[in-house]
Parts: structure tokens; C-alpha cells; sequence
């Protein structure tokens, strides 16, 4: 008991602290939202072939949920599957404020995200021109609400309280997730130890490479968050962690399930090559 209540308060005070950082990025990131979402969308819309490279580099842009435009613009058959795959790979997701709310080094955060946009390029790339000769047909547009619509009340693109509260709505929750994850880490690293959990990731890992990558799979900011946080308290390496980011799509796979709803088999096999993706480049970055 005497542990749960000092993990307890440890997680709340660490959690505290954020708070004011968490809001400030989330503010800016809504207002980024309402003012360059439409124009970037409309942008990715028209590259063409060059899609992934402008998917790769916007999809690291701190935008609410540019992740699940994509997949809506591919399942009404607007961009290609490489353009989409290079947008989910490069996304950040709740990675870049937790990063800016704990302070890490800016030269750190502009490394990892500049290494999220290179390798969701080159993805994309690559996976179009293995689908150069298929012909991907029109699904017809099957555009839904983004992220932010289902989780703010409406409001007018240019009104600053409806950003403002936007803001605090997404802050709210995201202190709860990290509360959460934080709470729950701090108890296991007391049960467990650090060095110990750091050395069975260590040990074996490529094994952590795939568990990484299977937890970047659960569509919930939770996971981004947890994956986040491990990497921070030192018991995740550098290839681990972006195995997990990689296939961190946000919401653009669920969204990707219900706007592809007629082709289920294709979302399976999307699924699994974003899966297989993000594995290869956390041992390919885990061995260098």
C-alpha cells in the first residue's frame, strides 16, 4: 500500500507539471489544424506520384488528425496507398507534445522527426512503385468528421475560444492517459526494477522491435504515449521506439476501416504491411 500511495503521488506530481506545456502545444497544434488542414489536404490531394514525399514531410506537422484525412482521401481513391502508408508513418501522433512537455533537446525531437518523414518517404515510394502497373480503382468518397470533430462540440474555424477550449478538452485527456501509463510504469518499475526491465528489452531486441510495433498498432493515444514514456525513462532503445511510432497511425486505421468498409481484406493487408514496415526499420535502426 505504502508503494501504490508513493507511485501514486510521484505519478500525479510528474503528470502536474505538463499540464502547462501539454496546452500550449495542443493550442498551437489546433490552430495549425483549423488554418492549414484544409489547404494540406487539398495539396496531398494533388501530388500525384510524388505523394509520398509531401505525405512523408506534412505528416510531421503537429496536425489533430491529418493521419485519418488520408485515409478517408484514399479510401474515395483521391491518393495512392504509398502516399497514405508515408503519411501514417511520418505522423507523430501525442509523441511531439509529451517530447516538448518534458523538455527534451530540440536538436533530439528534429532528429527522431526527421527520421519519421526520411523513412516514411522512402516507404511510400517504394510501395508504389511496386503498385506502379495495378490500377487502384475509385472507392467512391467516403469522407467522415476528423478526429477533432468527434471529439470537440462545433465550432466556427476562426473562433479563438472555440480553439482555446479545443485545447484544454485535448489536454484533459491526454493528462489522463499519461497519468494512467505514468502510474502504471512506476509501479512496475518498483516491482521489477529499471535495470531489469531495460535489460530484458535490451537482451532480446528484436523481440522488442515486434512488441513495440504491435503496441504502435492499438489505434488510441495511450499507446504513442506508453511507448513514448518508455523510451524517456531509458528502458526502450532508439529502434524500439520508432518501431512502435512508426505504425503509430493515430486514428487513420480506424478511420481507414470504416471509410474502406467494402474492402475489409484490403485493410487487413494494409495493416499488416504498415505492421511489417515499421518492424523492418526498428531492427534495421536497432542493428546500425
Amino acid at each position: 500500500m505504502s508503494m501504490f500511495i508513493d507511485a501514486l503521488v510521484d505519478s500525479l506530481v510528474d503528470t502536474v507539471k505538463l499540464i502547462p506545456f501539454l496546452f500550449v502545444t495542443y493550442l498551437l497544434m489546433e490552430y495549425l489544424e483549423h488554418h492549414t488542414s484544409q489547404k494540406t489536404t487539398g495539396i496531398l490531394a494533388r501530388m500525384g506520384k510524388a505523394g509520398p514525399v509531401f505525405g512523408g514531410i506534412f505528416g510531421i506537422v503537429p496536425q489533430c488528425g491529418f493521419s485519418a484525412s488520408a485515409a478517408s482521401l484514399y479510401s474515395g481513391g483521391v491518393i495512392t496507398l504509398g502516399t497514405m502508408l508515408a503519411v501514417f508513418l511520418s505522423t507523430s501522433d501525442e509523441m511531439l507534445p509529451i517530447f516538448i512537455s518534458e523538455q527534451v533537446a530540440p536538436s533530439r525531437i528534429l532528429t527522431i522527426l526527421g527520421t519519421k518523414a526520411v523513412l516514411g518517404v522512402v516507404s511510400g515510394l517504394f510501395v508504389d512503385a511496386l503498385l506502379r502497373r495495378t490500377r487502384w480503382k475509385d472507392k467512391g468518397d467516403k469522407r467522415i468528421h476528423d478526429l477533432c470533430a468527434e471529439e470537440h462540440a462545433d465550432y466556427g474555424d476562426e473562433e479563438k475560444g472555440g480553439i482555446i477550449r479545443a485545447a484544454l478538452i485535448h489536454t484533459l485527456n491526454i493528462v489522463i492517459f499519461i497519468f494512467v501509463i505514468t502510474l502504471i510504469l512506476t509501479l512496475l518499475v518498483d516491482a521489477i526494477g529499471q535495470n531489469n526491465i531495460a535489460h530484458f528489452l535490451n537482451a532480446i531486441p528484436i523481440l522488442g522491435v515486434f512488441l513495440s510495433a504491435l503496441i504502435g498498432l492499438i489505434p488510441n493515444c495511450g499507446a504513442s504515449v506508453a511507448i513514448t514514456q518508455l523510451y524517456l525513462a531509458g528502458m526502450m532503445s532508439f529502434g524500439q521506439m520508432m518501431a512502435g511510432l512508426l505504425v503509430g497511425a493515430g486514428v487513420g486505421l480506424l478511420v481507414l476501416f470504416r471509410t474502406n468498409h467494402h474492402h475489409p481484406r484490403e485493410n487487413i493487408k494494409i495493416t499488416i504491411l504498415l505492421y511489417c514496415i515499421g518492424v523492418f526499420w526498428g531492427i534495421l535502426l536497432s542493428l546500425v
